[in-house]
C-alpha cells in the first residue's frame, strides 16, 4: 500500500510543496521542482530590479551639481539685484502727527427768552452771515408787557410831578416859618421816592424792548448752519440746552494736533525766529493732500499723561476740503537740509554691523558699508557719513546677499539688447513661419533645426554639415518649400526626408 502511494506521488511531482518520495530501491537522481525554480527566478529578478534602481539613483545624485541650501544659496547663478546711484539733494525736517479739524467758531443758537417758536428763517446747511435772521419767537406777550410798563411810567411820572410841586410850596412856607421844618424835609424824600419809581418804570420798558429784540433771533457770526434741532410750533425755553441750530465757521478753519514734547525746542526756536512753518493736511489714508496752512499757536503746557503738547494750524479752506471734526494726518515742515547726501530707504539694512548698505563694485561684487543716518524725508534718508555721491547701492534683492557676493544687474527696462537686433528676428535671406509647415523652425526640409538643409545637421544647414553657413553652396538659401524662385547663381538647399 505504501509502495503504491509513493509511486503515485513520484508520478505526480510535488504535492503540497514537499519533495516526491521514491520507492524503496529507486536509484533515479532527484530533480528540483518547477515551483521552486520559478520562485528563485522571481527573487533574482526583484533583486536585480532593486539593484538597478539603487545604481540609477546613485548615478543621478552624483551627476547633479552641488546646491547650497539656505539663505545664501548660489543655485541659479549670481543673484539679480536692483541698484541706485547716490546723489545729493534736499531733505525736509518735518514733524508728522495726527490731528482733528477744529472750527475757530462753533455756536449753538439758543433762545434768550421763553416763548413759542413761530418761524425759522434758514435752510439746513445754508451759509449765513452775521446778523442774518434765523428764527422768530412769538413777541405778543412781550409787546403787551411793554405797553403795561409804559402806562405805569406815565402814572409814576405824574405822581413825581405832583410831589415836586408840593416840595416847591413847602420850601417857600418853610422859609417863611409858616410850617414846621420837618414837613418840608419829609416832602423832599417823597419827591425822591417818586423819582426812583419813574426810573424803575423806564428800566422795565427797556427790558421789555430787549425781550422783543430777543424774539427776533439772528446769526451771531458767519458760518454754515447744521440740521434744525427744533421745529416751528414748539415752545422753547431759556433752560433748554439743545438749542435751535448749531452754527460753525468753516472759512477759515484750524487743525489741532499733538506732537511729542521732544519736538518743542525745534518748534519754538523756529517760531521765535519769526519763521512761518507750513503745515500740510492729508486725508485719513495719508494719500491725498487736502489743504496747506501754517502754524498758528502752541498750548501752554504738556499733557503729562501722553507726553505731548497741542498745536493749532490755521487753514484758509476756501474750497472747504476740511470739515469740522474730520480726522487728518498732519505734516509740519520745520526746516530743509540743503545739498546733503541722500540714500533710498529701500537700500538701508540693519543687522550685526548696525545700519549698513551693500555697495556695488565695478566687478559686480557687493560689499557691506556701515553708514550713519540723519533725518528721513519720505523715501530718502540724509546720510551723515559712510556714502559719497556716485556710489551704487543695492535697493532690491539685498536680503539674500553677503559680503563679497557676485551679483547680476539687469539692464533698465526698455533698453535694447546688447546684440543690437532682436534675437527672434529672422536673418537676412531667410523666411520663417510662426506656425507649421515644412519650413517651420526645426521640422521640414530647409528648417532651422534637424532635417537636411536645416541650421544644424543636414547638408545646406548652418552647422557642421557640408554647405554650412559659411562658403557652402546652399548656406542661408531658402528651402524649396518656401515657394520662392531660386535666384541665379544660388542653388536651393538640398531636400530630403524630415528630421526626427
Amino acid at each position: 500500500m505504501r509502495s503504491a502511494t509513493g509511486a503515485d506521488r513520484g508520478s505526480h511531482g510535488i504535492i503540497g510543496g514537499m519533495e516526491p518520495e521514491t520507492l524503496a530501491g529507486d536509484t533515479r537522481p532527484k530533480t528540483p521542482s518547477r515551483s521552486r525554480i520559478w520562485r528563485w527566478i522571481l527573487i533574482l529578478a526583484a533583486a536585480a530590479l532593486i539593484l538597478g534602481v539603487i545604481i540609477y539613483q546613485s548615478i543621478t545624485f552624483l551627476s547633479q551639481p552641488t546646491v547650497r541650501r539656505g539663505r545664501f544659496s548660489d543655485a541659479g547663478g549670481p543673484q539679480s539685484v536692483g541698484v541706485k546711484t547716490i546723489h545729493r539733494g534736499d531733505i525736509r525736517l518735518v514733524v508728522n502727527a495726527l490731528g482733528a479739524v477744529t472750527p475757530l467758531t462753533t455756536v449753538t443758537v439758543n433762545t434768550q427768552i421763553s416763548g413759542l417758536l413761530m418761524e425759522v428763517g434758514f435752510k439746513e446747511g445754508q451759509l449765513v452771515h452775521k446778523g442774518q435772521f434765523l428764527a422768530q419767537i412769538d413777541p405778543r406777550p412781550y409787546q403787551v408787557a411793554l405797553e403795561e410798563d409804559q402806562a405805569q411810567l406815565a402814572r409814576d411820572e405824574a405822581t413825581l410831578k405832583q410831589a415836586e410841586m408840593d416840595l416847591a410850596r413847602y420850601k417857600t412856607l418853610a422859609d417863611q416859618t409858616s410850617i414846621a421844618r420837618q414837613t418840608y424835609e419829609d416832602q423832599v424824600w417823597v419827591a425822591k421816592q417818586n423819582q426812583g419809581t419813574v426810573d424803575y418804570d423806564k428800566a422795565q420798558i427797556k427790558a421789555q424792548e430787549l425781550n422783543l429784540v430777543y424774539c427776533h433771533i439772528v446769526a451771531p457770526s458767519d458760518g454754515r448752519v447744521g440740521l434744525r434741532l427744533i421745529d416751528p410750533g414748539n415752545f422753547v425755553q431759556t433752560s433748554s440746552t439743545t438749542g435751535i441750530v448749531v452754527l460753525t465757521l468753516l472759512n477759515p478753519i484750524s487743525v489741532v494736533f499733538s506732537v511729542p514734547e521732544d519736538s518743542i525746542p525745534q518748534i519754538m526756536a523756529r517760531a521765535h525766529a519769526g519763521a512761518k512753518l507750513p503745515v500740510t493736511a492729508f486725508d485719513r489714508a495719508n494719500v491725498k493732500q487736502l489743504a496747506v496752512g501754517e502754524f498758528a499757536a502752541i498750548d501752554n503746557e504738556v499733557d503729562t499723561t501722553t507726553g505731548t503738547v497741542r498745536l493749532r494750524a490755521s487753514f484758509d479752506n476756501a474750497a472747504e476740503t476740511l470739515f469740522p471734526s474730520q480726522f487728518v494726518n498732519v505734516v509740519m515742515a520745520l526746516d530743509t537740509l540743503k545739498d546733503v547726501v541722500t540714500v533710498p530707504v529701500a537700500a538701508v539694512q540693519r543687522g550685526a554691523p548696525g545700519t549698513y548698505v551693500y555697495i556695488l563694485a565695478a566687478d559686480n561684487t557687493v560689499s557691506v558699508h556701515p553708514i550713519t543716518l540723519g533725518a528721513q524725508d519720505g523715501d530718502f534718508f540724509a546720510v551723515d557719513s559712510g556714502l559719497s555721491p556716485g556710489d551704487r547701492v543695492v535697493t532690491e534683492g539685498a536680503d539674500r546677499l553677503r559680503d563679497g557676493a557676485h551679483v547680476n544687474v539687469p539692464p533698465p527696462q526698455g533698453a535694447a539688447p546688447s546684440g543690437g537686433a532682436s534675437a527672434n528676428a529672422p536673418a537676412p535671406g531667410r523666411h520663417r513661419r510662426s506656425g507649421q509647415g515644412q519650413d517651420a523652425a526645426g521640422k521640414g526640409p530647409g528648417g532651422a533645426g534637424q532635417g537636411p538643409g536645416g541650421a544644424g545637421q543636414g547638408p545646406g544647414g548652418a552647422g557642421p554639415g557640408p554647405a554650412g553657413a559659411g562658403p557652402g553652396p546652399a548656406g542661408n538659401a531658402p528651402a524649396p518649400s518656401d515657394k520662392q524662385p531660386a535666384q541665379p547663381g544660388k542653388q536651393p538647399a538640398a531636400s530630403g526626408p524630415a528630421g526626427p
